[in-house]
C-alpha cells in the first residue's frame, strides 16, 4: 500500500511539473465556460440599424429616440430614399432599416392609424426575427404611452419584410457557416500534422540536409492540400445548390477565388501549428481545441457578434472564419461584387501572409 501511495504522489508531482497538463486540466474548462457563457446568447445588443423617415415629424422622432435609447439597437445612419436600402444592406454592417411612411403624424392623429415598415437582413434568419420582435415590442410600448389619455386608441401597424431570405430558411444561415467550418478545420488539421509527421517518422533530417529553403518546404507542404481542399469546396457548393437549394446570387468565379483564398489562409494556419508542435497529437489537439470552439462561437456563424461583450468582439477579429462567412453570405445571398467585400478579402490576404511568414520564422533548420 505504501508503494501504491508513493506511486500516486509521483503522478501528482508529474502533473504539477507539467505546465501543459495543468493548463488542460484547469485552463481549458475556465476558457470554455467563459466562451460559452458570454458568446452563446439568443439576445441581441447594439445591432446597427438605419432609418428612412419620409415624415420627419414629432412622433417619428420620438420613436427613433426610444429605439436609440434601448440597449438593443444603435441607429447607424439615416438614408434618403428606398433605392439606398439595397446598398446599405450589401455593405453588411446594417442589419435592419425602419421605414416611416409619409405624413406619419397626420395619419396617426386623423385616421388613428400609421404604418412602420421593418426591413431586415435575413441572411441570418434568427437574428432577423429577433430584431423584428424587439422593434415591435418598442413600438407597442410607445403606442401604449400614446393611448393613456386618448378615447380613440392610436394604432401603429408594422409591416415586416425579410430581405434575401423571405421564407426564413435556416439552411441559408447554416450552409455558409458549415462550409466555413469544414474548410477551416479540415484544411488546418491536414497541414498541422504534415511537418510533425516528418519529425516523428525521422524523415525531418532529409528535409534539413536538402537544398530546399524553409519557404520552399512550407509552400511545398501547402500546395498539394490546396487542390484537395478545393475539391472539398466544390463538393460542398454543389450539394448546397442542388440538394439544399441554396441560391448563388453573385459571381461563381468570385466565389471560387474567395474560397481558394480562405483555403490557403486555413492551410497556412495549419502549417504554423505544425511548425510549433513537437508531435502529431499536440498538433491535432491545438487544431481541434484551439480552432473549433473559436470558429463556431466567435465567427458569427450562430451567435451575433454585436451581442457579445467587447473583449470577445475584439478577439473575433482575428478569427479568419468571421471574414469568410461575411464574404460567403455577401456573394451567395446578396449577390455583391468585390466592391463590397474588398476589406474582408484584404484581411484574409494579410492573415495568410502573416501565418506563412511566422511559419518560416518558426521553422527550425536544426533538430533539437
Amino acid at each position: 500500500m505504501k508503494r501504491f501511495i508513493g506511486f500516486i504522489k509521483k503522478e501528482f508531482y508529474h502533473i504539477f511539473r507539467d505546465k501543459r497538463s495543468l493548463f488542460i486540466l484547469f485552463g481549458m474548462p475556465v476558457a470554455q465556460i467563459m466562451l460559452f457563457g458570454f458568446a452563446i446568447t439568443n439576445e441581441i445588443n447594439n445591432v446597427d440599424i438605419a432609418i428612412l423617415d419620409h415624415s420627419k415629424d414629432t412622433y417619428t422622432q420620438e420613436i427613433i429616440n426610444k429605439i436609440s435609447a434601448s440597449k438593443y439597437f444603435s441607429v447607424q445612419q439615416y438614408i434618403a430614399n428606398e433605392s439606398s436600402i439595397e446598398s446599405v444592406f450589401k455593405k453588411g454592417k446594417v442589419k435592419a432599416v425602419l421605414v416611416f411612411e409619409n405624413d406619419f403624424s397626420k395619419k396617426l392623429i386623423k385616421e388613428n392609424l400609421a404604418k412602420v415598415q421593418i426591413i431586415t437582413d435575413a441572411t441570418d434568419p434568427n437574428t432577423a426575427q429577433t430584431i423584428s420582435n424587439y422593434t415591435n415590442a418598442i413600438l407597442q410600448n410607445y403606442q401604449k404611452e400614446l393611448n393613456k389619455n386618448v378615447e380613440t386608441p392610436y394604432q401603429i401597424i408594422t409591416q415586416t419584410h425579410m430581405n434575401y431570405n423571405p421564407e426564413l430558411k435556416s439552411v441559408f444561415m447554416f450552409v455558409p457557416g458549415v462550409m466555413t467550418i469544414i474548410l477551416m478545420l479540415v484544411s488546418a488539421m491536414m497541414t498541422s500534422i504534415s511537418i510533425t509527421r516528418e519529425k516523428e517518422l525521422g524523415t525531418m533530417e532529409i528535409l534539413l540536409v536538402s537544398p530546399l529553403k524553409p519557404i520552399q518546404v512550407i509552400i511545398g507542404k501547402v500546395v498539394p492540400y490546396i487542390f484537395l481542399s478545393v475539391i472539398n469546396a466544390i463538393v460542398i457548393v454543389l450539394l448546397s445548390i442542388f440538394i439544399f437549394k441554396m441560391p448563388v446570387q453573385g459571381s461563381l468565379f468570385l466565389l471560387g477565388i474567395e474560397s481558394v483564398l480562405f483555403i490557403i489562409t486555413s492551410l497556412s494556419l495549419g502549417i504554423l501549428i505544425s511548425t510549433i508542435s513537437a508531435t502529431q497529437q499536440t498538433a491535432m489537439m491545438i487544431s481541434l481545441m484551439g480552432l473549433m470552439l473559436p470558429t463556431i462561437l466567435l465567427s458569427g456563424f450562430i451567435f451575433p457578434i454585436a451581442s457579445m461583450p467587447l473583449p470577445l468582439q475584439i478577439i473575433s477579429n482575428i478569427i479568419p472564419a468571421r471574414w469568410f462567412i461575411i464574404i460567403l453570405k455577401g456573394i451567395m445571398l446578396k449577390g455583391v461584387g468585390l466592391l463590397f467585400i474588398w476589406k474582408e478579402t484584404l484581411i484574409l490576404i494579410g492573415m495568410t501572409l502573416f501565418f506563412i511568414g511566422l511559419s518560416i520564422k518558426k521553422y527550425k533548420i536544426r533538430l533539437e
